[in-house]
């Protein structure tokens, strides 16, 4: 679709708490303007999500990404110091390294061959006597150009391209306390699992913020997988299929501000044999509050880019790249505590292969319905959804029975219920951190 110009991010959202509706403009998820505003103000102007501390574990390890429209190379220097530098060489611009990861001492553009170390100092220019450079070129830095905010909590890194942001702590608010509840399953750190998955789904990148976070969807969307799961037989490692009904416990979410939100549900597939192998391991690193907030599974979103899914079977991180207004990459990780048993690790990639990846039983059902749900927002005359109204009723409950607050959740919207509730207001974070990044 062409860019409609002079969009006002405003007009976007409809945001009236008091007479109790929320909706998303259609063109939020079909205007080219849009997305490329998107890019700058949010992708760009924000903290996003890069990678795992032990992606950089040994000096000169090397990672590299896309974020908004800048290429990033993330190194690990000689003497094991983590920074993050734009891909680009200072000579003419292509990027330095074009592998995904590896370990290098030293980065050398393929162009001109001026070269690098892991530092990002720049460290050669071939033929630099015979080139006749004026004095400026001398004078000057031909390093590369480090990103503006470079930051890691627990196993998890972070960058901005924006100096203007908080510090990452205040960024992430409360859904620390999820990060930590991920990364005390480690006794080493967290890692991933050799491999990934990376898939493409040609709708817009802020129906996989919703999805995630969406628990309403479930049992329409992949009931063949559901159906699956009930026809096998118990498995002693897992347990048997997702509780359903009657004993299907309860479904809640937090908001967190910021973008920031999780949905979790008490009751996990999860046997007890495995939940008391998990007790006696996490003890020593957990408190009473985390080891019961460990056995129940948790979807997390970091905006803008980051979702891990803790199935308790499995864990999987996903990141987003927005590539165009209709056009989104993921890319997916099975997440596991370093050095853990052959045995444990094969379970969890059994189960991991089950729903995730575009090989799994379930996440093709999401692309499909993503890329449904996109064609179906052309439709601009039809007006407003109610997609986001679920939960905004009266929900009867009291702030001293919110749940969490064992775990340290003291300033988080929350909202919890049957698993049949499938709280929407959970979206509402992201959508009016979205706005007003966009404002901004």
């Amino acid at each position: 679709m062409a860019a409609e110009k002079n969009i006002d991010p405003s007009e976007l959202l409809s945001d009236n708490r008091e007479e109790g509706f929320f909706g998303v403009h259609r063109k939020a998820f079909t205007d080219a303007t849009v997305f490329d505003l998107e890019q700058q103000k949010i992708f760009e102007g924000t903290w996003v999500f890069v990678g795992l501390a032990s992606q950089l574990a040994q000096p000169n390890d090397f990672i590299t990404l896309q974020v908004g429209r800048h290429p990033i190379l993330v190194a690990a220097n000689a003497q094991g110091v983590v920074q993050a530098f734009f891909n680009s060489c200072r000579h003419r611009g292509m990027i330095v390294q074009p592998l995904r990861s590896g370990n290098r001492p030293a980065h050398v553009c393929r162009y001109h061959g001026w070269a690098y170390d892991s530092s990002g100092r720049n460290q050669w220019v071939s033929e630099v006597k015979d080139g006749k450079y004026p004095d400026c070129f001398h004078e000057q830095s031909h390093d590369l150009v480090p990103v503006a905010r470079f930051d890691r909590y627990r196993d998890f890194l972070f960058l901005s391209l924006n100096p203007d942001v908080p510090d990452l702590e205040t960024y992430l608010g409360e859904s620390r306390l999820f990060l930590d509840l991920l990364s005390d399953q480690a006794a080493h750190g967290l890692e991933f699992v050799s491999g990934s998955a990376a898939y493409t789904f040609r709708a817009n990148w802020k129906l996989q913020i919703e999805n995630a976070l969406d628990m309403y969807h479930f049992n329409h969307v992949h009931v063949s997988y559901v159906e699956l799961l009930r026809r096998r037989e118990a498995s002693v490692a897992l347990g048997g299929p997702p509780p359903s009904g009657a004993n299907a416990g309860e479904q809640g979410t937090f908001s967190f501000g910021r973008g920031h939100a999780v949905m979790w549900r008490s009751r996990s597939r999860a046997s007890e044999s495995l939940l008391a192998k998990r007790h006696d391991a996490f003890r020593q690193r957990m408190s009473e509050a985390q080891l019961k907030w460990s056995d129940t599974g948790r979807n997390l979103t970091i905006f803008p880019n980051m979702q891990v899914v803790d199935n308790v079977t499995s864990m999987m991180l996903r990141v987003i790249r927005p590539v165009a207004v209709d056009f989104t990459e993921m890319r997916t990780y099975c997440l596991a505590p370093v050095g853990e048993s052959d045995e444990d690790r094969e379970a969890r990639l059994r189960d991991y292969e089950d729903f995730f990846n575009p090989s799994g039983l379930a996440t093709p059902d999401d692309n499909v319905i993503y890329e449904h749900s996109q064609s179906g927002f052309g439709a601009e005359l039809a007006g407003t959804t109610f997609g986001y109204l679920r939960g905004m009723g009266d929900r009867g409950q009291s702030r001293d029975s919110m749940p969490g607050t064992d775990l340290g959740v003291a300033n988080s919207d929350w909202i919890v219920g049957p698993r049949s509730l499938g709280d929407e207001t959970c979206f509402h974070d992201a959508y009016r951190e979205w706005a007003r990044l966009l404002a901004s």
